[in-house]
């Protein structure tokens, strides 16, 4: 067996690819339209269907997020870990600093401001473990599972499709930014070229388009809430729809301008506005008490995750045996899985676009520490910030969350604050960069996804017109109203991705373990793949993974070459 060239030598072919472009649209109308003729009925068959799934799949999700874990440990400690992503003279294409900022700002959006603020109170009167709400052990937990939601599970599910996207884009230099590609190695070059491959990316956009909706339905009421604070716009389902339209058309010109030009940019500005925002609450707060509770939130979702991740409460309907149900697991942990599960497409695309010049483990330990110590930052100060004032009777925000709303909760907090325009002008600005910075990644993507292959960058109209399809979603189930109709809108989208996710794992170890063989570095700390092989078994038609006799001797001869390279390199120590 002959080895390849790393770069391929034809022109990028970067027509849209029809089918996937017209089946995602017929998808979007097929599923909007019904609910926009029928909206009593809709909201109905919303609630049906998120009973259904959460009853049905709700297991499967939970065993994802357990997979998702092992999954990063196994590739972070093994040999795959130490693959650079790109050619051995490539740098890293964004310092630490920007590469952290746009992984955060890209995969969290506005929604870690709405949650931060009022997760907890959910909680506090609907507490996990059949607790008594209220009670010492329902206010540490109110505190401790909002962390454990947007922590490491989170980010780990995101690194699901990252991981092989970025393997066959900058290692096996892969002109297609697409997920059916990254599952070669299972199905063979035909499949990944044919319908049914399309097939599985329509699937990944169809869930992008889900959570989006989730993500913009909860951002645009926020926004409108601020701006009726500051300048008295009134709180209507269509200055909501409006302030959707505008934040869409600035996520639209920063996807216009591209990566680099609109992307990086407004990801830095959202990373130093939301530190300041943070820093602010927690000196103008109670700041003995949030480190102080935050500190202890934070060991507590640490050393009890394994517990959180795996509970079902699966005696919940033995009532009569002195089991309270709950509905916990349902309501918020397969809820929060399957919304990280249909934003992983998206985010993981983007992780993977953006850590060319860095191994896999660099990619993986860095997406995960950066991305759960960010949200545990939000979380730590505005929840317990929040969590104080209930507690010390400064204000009841159970009380106007039950009574009101999501949204005028948040602002009450925000009201007990010194210099309460500026707070709330800083956090309304922040939410529509926030929302503007995780939406003009995810239309980029979708750009990136029905072009048949990219060069450089996707098409700009192409960018544009994904852009603004986003907002159709949400509009419609904004209209349809209510928390649960969302959350709703990102289960049911998530239910295909969870099988397409448990291949991609198994796809990608297949392959970087397919190519070690053939690299007379693998040992090194970092292995650069020098060379590919030129039929693997899943291309050019290739029946056989059994290696043939020249394999073989090719095998032996980079053995050889291997020993040398840790010979020179223990003797490079020694003299140091």
């Amino acid at each position: 067996m002959r080895l390849s060239s790393r770069t391929p030598q034809h022109a990028p072919d970067t027509r849209i690819d029809r089918f996937t472009f017209f089946s995602v649209l017929f998808i979007v109308v097929g599923v909007t339209l019904p609910l926009i003729l029928f909206p009593e009925q809709g909201a109905d068959w919303v609630a049906r269907a998120k009973v259904f799934m959460t009853d049905t799949f709700g297991v499967f999700y939970l065993a994802l997020g357990v997979m998702a874990v092992l999954f990063v440990i196994y590739i972070s400690f093994s040999d795959i870990g130490n693959i650079k992503l790109g050619k051995p003279e490539d740098d890293m294409e964004f310092n630490t600093a920007s590469w952290a900022a746009m992984m955060f700002c890209g995969g969290i959006g506005a929604s870690i401001l709405y949650w931060g603020i009022i997760e907890w109170a959910y909680y506090y009167q609907g507490p996990p473990f059949g607790l008594e709400p209220g009670s010492a052990e329902a206010i540490r937990w109110a505190s401790t599972y909002g962390m454990f939601h947007w922590g490491p599970v989170a980010w780990s599910i995101y690194l699901i499709p990252a991981i092989p996207i970025a393997y066959f884009a900058h290692v096996r230099h892969s002109p297609r930014l697409k997920v059916s590609h990254s599952l070669m190695p299972l199905f063979g070059e035909k499949f990944a070229m044919s319908n049914w491959g399309k097939l599985v990316d329509i699937f990944f956009i169809f869930g992008m388009l889900g959570g989006g909706a989730t993500t913009l339905g909860l951002a645009s009421p926020m926004v409108t809430e601020g701006l009726h604070e500051l300048v008295g716009l009134p709180i209507n389902i269509w200055s909501q729809v409006g302030v959707l339209l505008a934040t869409t058309a600035l996520f639209a010109y920063s996807a216009f301008r591209g990566l680099k030009g609109g992307i990086q940019f407004f990801s830095n500005i959202n990373f130093y506005l939301a530190i300041g925002f943070v820093a602010l609450v927690l000196l103008a707060g109670p700041t003995s008490f949030i480190l102080n509770t935050g500190l202890e939130s934070l060991g507590r979702s640490l050393t009890q995750m394994l517990t959180m991740m795996t509970w079902t409460e699966s005696f919940g309907r033995f009532g009569e045996h002195g089991f309270k149900e709950t509905n916990f697991p349902g309501d918020w942990t397969i809820f929060y899985w399957a919304w990280w599960l249909v934003f992983a497409p998206t985010v993981g695309l983007f992780i993977a676009k953006i850590s060319k010049g860095r191994t896999i483990r660099q990619m993986v330990v860095g997406s995960i520490f950066f991305g759960s110590l960010g949200c545990s930052a939000f979380f730590m100060v505005l929840g317990n910030y929040g969590l104080f004032l209930q507690l010390s009777g400064e204000l009841d925000v159970v009380n106007v969350l039950n009574t009101q709303s999501p949204t005028a909760a948040i602002f009450a907090v925000l009201n007990t604050l010194p210099m309460t325009k500026l707070v709330i002008a800083l956090f309304t600005l922040l939410a529509v960069i926030f929302t503007a910075t995780t939406f003009d990644s995810i239309s980029y993507i979708l750009a990136s996804v029905v072009q048949r292959e990219v060069d450089d960058e996707p098409h700009r109209w192409n960018r544009l017109f994904w852009a603004f399809t986003l907002c159709f979603m949400p509009a419609v189930l904004m209209f349809l109203g209510g928390l649960s109709t969302l959350q709703t809108a990102s289960i049911f989208a998530g239910a295909p991705l969870i099988i397409i996710m448990t291949m991609m794992m198994i796809s990608t170890i297949k392959a970087a373990k397919y190519d070690l063989h053939y690299q007379p570095d693998y040992s090194l700390s970092t292995i650069h793949i020098e060379e590919l092989p030129k039929n693997s078994p899943w291309e050019h038609g290739a029946t056989s993974e059994a290696p043939d006799g020249s394999v073989l001797a090719q095998q032996a001869e980079y053995e050889e070459i291997r020993l040398n390279l840790e010979e020179e390199e223990a003797a490079t120590r020694l003299n140091t």
